[in-house]
């Protein structure tokens, strides 16, 4: 398909930026984009790059998906948006088939738009189960921008805005594991994750009072620095909320349908664990607006019968559901969840690679197609590394890849990287090149290997 942006006035449209747009909190990137495809964007100069970001972490099976286009087009010809109390097939399928990928005791879900809004959802829904107010979220969250949700994050934006009501009665924050850099550790001196979380939980009890509703947590925190949490954690989180009459609520807005190497990150452990809420976004909506809140029968009956209430304009609404609906057939009819979990190991090994080359790498870590990168100024502090950090990711963006680094304080100097699970082992490796050309070109970036740093450059440039 043409670009149908291809004849604009860029110098035109950067003027406009500054005089039309009210800015919201990130740095807009200096290339108008015009177009992208599959895994590649197109900025209004011609350039090209590999999307290794999905979009906003979301378009997780490519830009511009003939199948998902077609289900667009159909829908939004024939069946684009209902009264809020109408329910269409689209709905009942995508409701269907979602619940047979989820195991028993995730039974049921509707459907809302965005991250933050599924996640207020269910601390809604939670409060009103257990009667109780009180939310524990992670030290480096992200749960999206509404009242609770962002009451329960605690990775950025709660500066500047007052004594908002949600985010100081009854919101507690749990240390966010970092196996990188926190303080607790064994005598062997490997990450004691254990006595953190009791660490964490001690505090919680002694400034709670009595109403512990609710722990929200994602199985991999993307915004905190791409962390993964560590084998046993959730299990052992259950615990610690069963203890105390809470419900366990789980953001799989990036992680979920097949990103992390597994149809839900949760379940990578293999011990058993199900959540008693889960949350969906990104991932589901392959970039449209779609998210869900699936629970258990006995919740969902108990909401029902005691007439629990979220209502909003888009719940439900039959055309971004046909597209989620269409999402989850191809994931698993294309085998796409293998598939990430397989290329995530070639990732990951490509990036340890660098790691060993380039001593500015302070960690590699992430499962399936999902992974960080830190840079770092030193390895013996780990001060991160962000103005190098800035130099190298412009330096990628010129050789063709865009991978997002955080300059925010709870995961700053850390590259993301999350490209589309449709993407070839071509592609991922075309990918790799790049970032190693990125650092090899880059002064500042420690080559732990100079004779191989000067050979890839005469080679590539």
């Amino acid at each position: 398909m043409a670009d149908i942006y291809a004849n604009i006035d860029e110098s035109q449209l950067k003027t406009d930026i500054e005089s039309s747009l009210l800015h919201y909190g990130t740095k807009f990137h200096a290339d108008i984009i015009t177009h992208a495809k599959g895994i590649y964007i197109y900025t209004a100069s011609g350039h090209r790059m590999l999307d290794w970001t999905s979009g906003q972490m979301s378009c997780l099976i490519g830009h511009g998906n003939p199948e998902i286009v077609k289900v667009i087009s159909e829908h939004a010809n024939s069946l684009d948006h209902l009264f809020s109390g109408m329910i269409s097939p689209p709905v009942i399928s995508l409701a269907k088939r979602l619940t047979s990928l989820t195991p028993k005791g995730l039974d049921k879900a509707f459907f809302l738009s965005t991250g933050g809004e599924s996640n207020e959802a269910a601390l809604r829904l939670a409060k009103f189960y257990t009667g109780k107010f009180e939310v524990v979220g992670l030290s480096a969250s992200w749960h999206g921008m509404g009242g609770a949700a962002n009451g329960a994050q605690y990775h950025s934006g709660r500066a500047g805005y007052g004594p908002v009501v949600t985010w100081l009665a009854g919101n507690f924050a749990l240390p966010a594991p970092n196996a990188y850099r926190s303080i607790f550790r064994h005598p062997d001196g490997s990450y004691d994750w254990q006595t953190e979380l009791e660490y964490g939980f001690s505090l919680i009890d002694r400034q709670s009072c009595g109403s512990l509703a609710a722990v929200i947590v994602e199985p991999i925190l993307s915004s905190g620095g791409m962390h993964p949490l560590p084998p046993g954690y959730l299990k052992v989180l259950k615990e610690h909320c069963e203890k105390r009459g809470m419900l366990l609520i789980v953001d799989e807005a990036q992680t979920a349908i097949g990103r992390a190497g597994d149809m839900f990150a949760f379940q990578h452990d293999g011990d058993g664990f199900i959540p008693d809420i889960l949350t969906l976004s990104k991932t589901l909506g392959n970039g449209i607006p779609l998210s869900a809140v699936v629970t258990s029968d006995k919740i969902a009956d108990w909401a029902k019968k005691n007439n629990f209430f979220f209502y909003t304009t888009h719940i439900n609404d039959p055309l971004p559901a046909a597209v989620g609906d269409k999402v989850l057939e191809v994931v698993v009819r294309d085998g796409l969840v293998e598939h990430s979990r397989e290329l995530g190991k070639i990732l990951q090994a490509g990036l340890r690679r660098l790691q060993e080359r380039y001593g500015c790498i302070g960690d590699v870590r992430g499962r399936g197609l999902m992974a960080g990168l830190e840079i770092i100024a030193d390895r013996s502090t780990k001060v991160p590394g962000l103005e190098l950090g800035d130099r190298i990711g412009k330096r990628m963006t010129e050789l063709g890849l865009w991978a997002q680094l955080g300059t925010m304080q709870s995961f700053s100097g850390v590259f993301r990287i999350a490209p589309p699970i449709t993407i070839t082992v071509e592609e991922l490796q075309e990918g790799l090149e790049i970032i190693e050309m990125a650092f090899a070109s880059t002064e500042g970036t420690m080559p732990l290997y100079e004779k191989v740093a000067k050979e890839l450059i005469q080679a590539k440039l």
